[in-house]
């Protein structure tokens, strides 16, 4: 055999290797939850893909819709964008919405969107609350987190109980 043909089934043969272990370490990684300690003790709540989530009380005003009936992605780069394609999906009716999202650990993202609906048959506004957690980076290191969503619910408001401000 020749040196050339030796060199490049050795390369060949190495590629191969981080490749498989590539794969072998990113589906066997674990993820690691970080948990600020207050006084008050906090409850955790199992969530798809066995990752866990702090259990927030206010969840308790919401009702929760089902992630298995959701046609948009539930993986995306940025939290509002992800919270606007789910709604524009999920809402038939022109609305005005007002979004909001909070950072409550550096994995964690919380969006809260707020739509006052405007129908011939509907009105009244309704609230989402969208979970999400971020598990890494699209491509490079430089390249910004991809978030999943991992919870969502909805309450909805009579029209003069709730007031959007734009």
């Amino acid at each position: 055999m020749s040196v050339k043909l030796k060199l490049f089934l050795i390369l060949l043969l190495s590629v191969f290797a981080t490749a498989g272990a590539g794969v072998y370490m990113s589906q066997h990684q674990t993820t690691t939850l970080i948990v600020e300690s207050h006084s008050e003790p906090q409850q955790l709540s199992a969530v798809n893909n066995s990752q866990e989530i702090l259990v927030d009380p206010e969840r308790n005003q919401y009702q929760i819709i089902p992630l298995e009936s959701i046609n948009s992605p539930l993986q995306g780069s940025d939290p509002a964008t992800l919270a606007i394609n789910f709604l524009d999906d999920f809402t038939l009716v022109s609305v005005t919405r007002k979004v909001e999202v909070v950072y409550p650990q550096h994995n964690q993202a919380l969006v809260t969107v707020t739509q006052a609906l405007k129908g011939n048959n509907k009105s009244g506004k309704i609230k989402y609350r969208l979970e999400m957690t971020s598990f890494g980076r699209s491509l490079l290191a430089s390249s910004p987190p991809v978030w999943q969503i991992v919870w969502i619910g909805s309450q909805k408001f009579p029209t003069s109980e709730f007031k959007i401000k734009n």
